[in-house]
């Protein structure tokens, strides 16, 4: 996935129901970091998800335990809240979308972070599970991510 443009026209090919889950699936994210329920990513990712961190130094995580141990060895170092706001679909093929949303990060000094999170989502027979995901910090205003 690449950034800018967002060509949310194709989006228009998913049910409203596929659209609010899938805004639903970003927005659980938050959720399951903050409250540590790593038991639970299984609702949030396929199990063979590729968690692209390169660009704040982590490399690629592959697999859902991956993702787990990674947080988890962040320890205190996690934010205490991930805020994922302005969720868009920017294309759509049926069983799969790919999404951009944003995050916020605030941690226990009170500073604060911003992300930018391009997912690639599956339907799979429980719902839709985000397969690909790339966060790309925010470090300059008017940055183009990519």
């Amino acid at each position: 996935m690449t950034g800018p443009p967002l060509d949310t026209a194709m989006g228009r090919e998913l049910s409203l129901e596929d659209r609010l889950s899938i805004h639903e699936l970003v927005s659980l994210h938050g959720h399951l970091m903050d409250d540590g329920a790593f038991e639970r990513l299984v609702e949030l990712f396929t199990p063979d998800v590729v968690y692209d961190v390169s660009s704040m130094g982590g490399g690629e995580l592959v697999g859902i335990a991956a993702v787990a141990e990674a947080a988890k060895a962040m320890g205190d170092r996690n934010p205490l809240g991930h805020h994922v706001t302005n969720v868009v679909i920017v294309t759509s093929g049926g069983s799969e979308a790919s999404v951009r949303s944003k995050g916020i990060g605030v941690l226990a000094d009170g500073s604060v972070g911003s992300v930018v999170y391009e997912d690639l989502v599956v339907r799979v027979p429980d719902g839709w599970r985000i397969t690909r995901r790339r966060a790309l910090p925010r470090r300059t205003p008017l940055q183009h991510d990519g």
